[in-house]
C-alpha cells in the first residue's frame, strides 16, 4: 500500500471528473470520486441532455402544422408538461445510473457527499467528517448559474436549473440574457406555447457568433412571435399581489413587463466557493476560476482542475478531452495538452446554429484578405409545408492559402453537419477540397460544396 489512501481523488461527478476517475480506476489506480448532488454533472442532470430533450418536445407543434402540407390530417394536439417532466426524469435517472455503474465496474469508490480540500493531499468528506489522503487530486466541480445577486428581486427569478423542474408550464416568461442558454430556452418555451420575451443588454443576441448567424436567428425568432428587447436590462423584479400572482419587471429603458416567470440566463460562474482551495493554496482568478497550466495543473503540484471550473471552454466534450489528457500525461507516460483550437459547437435554437472556426469578423481582423461564400435558401422541407424559413450557409476562406477558416450554418440539423465540418477544418481543409467533393442531392448540406464563386471579399477589413 502507498503512503496515501488513494492514488487519485476526484471532487465532482460530472463528465470530466467521472471520465478521469473511471479510466484511472481501469488502469489499476485506487480512485474515489465524490459528488454532493447527482452523478452526471451539469450536462446530464441540468444542462445539455435535458435541454435537448426539451428542444425535441418544443418542435412538435411545428411538425404537426407542417404535416398538413404533406397530406396528413392531424387532430388538435395537446401538450402535457408534467408528462414531459416525468419522461425527462426517467431518462436522466437512467443516464446517472450508467455513470455510477461505469465507476463501480472499474473499481472506483463512489462517495455520495460533498468533499472539501484540507491541504494539498487531504480531503474532508463532509457527510461523515472523515478525512482521507490522495497522491493526486482533481477538482472537477463545474459551474453554476450566476444568480445576479445585485438585481433587486433576483430571488423571485429562476435559472436554467429550475427551468427543468417547474411545477407547471408558465403562460408567459421573461428571459434575461443573450447567450446560447437564453436563446435556447426562449425557443423551447415558445415552442411549448408560452408567451416569450427575451431581454439583452447588447445590440445583438449571440454576440460572439458570426453576424449572419445571429442576425438570421434573430429574424427567425421574431417571425415566430418571440419578442426581443435589445440594449435593455431588468432593473427590478417585484411580486404581484393578489390572486393572479406573477411578477413585474421594470427595465432600464422604462418598460414594465408582467409575466408568470422570469428566468435569469446571465452567465455561469466557476463552482469553487467553499471547496477549501484557499487552505490548499490553489490559485484562482478574479471570477473564482481555478488557474491551470497547459496540462490542467494548478499551482499546487498534487492538484489538477478540469472542465468548467477552470473557465477555459465551457463545453462537456472539452471537459472529457481534458480528462483524457490528464490520464495520458499522468498514468500513461504520454504528456498531452488539451487542444482547444477549432472546437465545433451548436446552439440548439430553432433553427439551429452550427459553427466551427473563425467568424467573418474575426477572420477579417487576422488575415489580409478573405473570401466569403454565402448561400441563403428555403429548405426543401418547407416547400410543401409553406413555412417561411431560411437556411444560411457560410464559408470563410483565406484568399492567399485557400484554407477554410470558418464554417457556419443556420438551419435544420446544423449541429449534426458542423460536427463533420469540424473534422474537415481540423484536418486543414481548403476551399478547393470542398469544390472537388461531389454533392449529395437533394440535401441542404450540398450547398457547402456547390458555392464555387465567393459572394464577396474582405480586404484589410473592408468589403470589396
Amino acid at each position: 500500500m502507498g503512503a496515501y489512501d488513494y492514488d487519485l481523488f476526484v471532487i465532482g461527478g460530472g463528465s470530466g471528473g467521472v471520465r478521469a476517475g473511471r479510466v484511472a480506476a481501469s488502469l489499476g489506480k485506487r480512485v474515489a470520486v465524490a459528488e454532493e448532488y447527482r452523478f452526471g454533472g451539469t450536462c446530464v442532470i441540468r444542462g445539455c441532455v435535458p435541454k435537448k430533450l426539451f428542444v425535441y418536445a418544443s418542435q412538435f407543434h411545428e411538425h404537426f402544422e407542417d404535416a398538413a402540407g404533406y397530406g396528413w390530417q392531424v387532430g388538435t394536439p395537446t401538450f402535457d408538461w408534467k408528462a414531459l417532466i416525468a419522461a425527462k426524469d426517467k431518462e436522466i435517472a437512467r443516464l446517472e445510473g450508467l455513470y455510477r455503474r461505469g465507476l463501480d465496474t472499474n473499481g472506483a469508490e463512489i462517495i455520495d457527499s460533498r468533499a472539501e480540500l484540507v491541504d494539498a493531499h487531504t480531503v474532508r468528506i463532509v457527510a461523515t467528517g472523515k478525512t482521507v489522503t490522495a497522491e493526486r487530486i482533481i477538482i472537477a466541480t463545474g459551474g453554476a448559474p450566476n444568480p445576479h445577486a445585485a438585481l433587486p428581486g433576483h430571488e423571485l427569478c429562476i435559472s436554467s436549473n429550475e427551468a427543468f423542474d417547474l411545477p407547471q408550464l408558465p403562460r408567459s416568461i421573461l428571459i434575461a440574457g443573450g447567450g446560447y442558454i437564453a436563446v435556447e430556452f426562449a425557443n423551447i418555451f415558445h415552442g411549448l406555447g408560452v408567451q416569450v420575451t427575451l431581454i439583452y443588454r447588447g445590440k445583438e443576441i449571440l454576440s460572439r457568433f458570426d453576424h449572419d448567424m445571429r442576425q438570421g436567428l434573430h429574424k427567425a425568432m421574431v417571425d415566430k412571435g418571440i419578442r426581443i428587447l435589445l440594449t435593455d436590462v431588468i432593473e427590478n423584479v417585484a411580486q404581484v399581489e393578489g390572486a393572479g400572482g406573477g411578477l413585474i419587471a421594470t427595465t432600464k429603458n422604462g418598460e414594465t413587463i408582467a409575466v408568470d416567470t422570469i428566468m435569469l440566463a446571465l452567465g455561469r460562474d466557476p463552482n469553487t466557493r467553499g471547496l477549501g482551495l484557499e487552505a490548499a493554496g490553489v490559485a484562482m482568478d478574479e471570477r473564482g476560476a481555478i488557474i491551470v497550466d497547459a496540462y490542467s495543473r494548478t499551482n499546487v503540484p498534487s492538484i489538477w482542475a478540469l472542465g468548467d471550473v477552470t473557465n477555459r471552454v465551457q463545453l462537456t466534450p472539452v471537459a472529457i478531452h481534458e480528462a483524457m489528457c490528464f490520464i495520458d500525461t499522468e498514468y500513461r507516460g504520454k504528456p498531452t495538452t488539451p487542444d482547444h483550437d477549432l472546437i465545433a459547437t451548436a446552439v440548439f435554437s430553432q433553427p439551429e446554429i452550427g459553427t466551427v472556426g473563425l467568424s467573418e469578423e474575426d477572420a477579417a481582423k487576422r488575415y489580409a484578405e478573405i473570401e466569403v461564400y454565402r448561400a441563403e435558401f428555403r429548405p426543401m422541407k418547407a416547400t410543401l409545408s409553406g413555412r417561411a424559413e431560411k437556411t444560411i450557409m457560410k464559408l470563410v476562406v483565406d484568399a492567399a492559402s485557400r484554407k477554410v477558416l470558418g464554417a457556419h450554418i443556420l438551419g435544420h440539423d446544423a449541429g449534426e453537419m458542423v460536427q463533420l465540418l469540424g473534422i474537415s477544418l481540423k484536418a486543414g481543409v481548403t476551399k478547393d477540397d470542398f469544390d472537388r467533393t461531389m454533392a449529395v442531392h437533394p440535401t441542404a448540406s450540398e450547398e457547402l460544396v456547390t458555392m464555387y464563386q465567393p459572394s464577396y471579399r474582405v480586404k484589410n477589413g473592408e468589403r470589396v
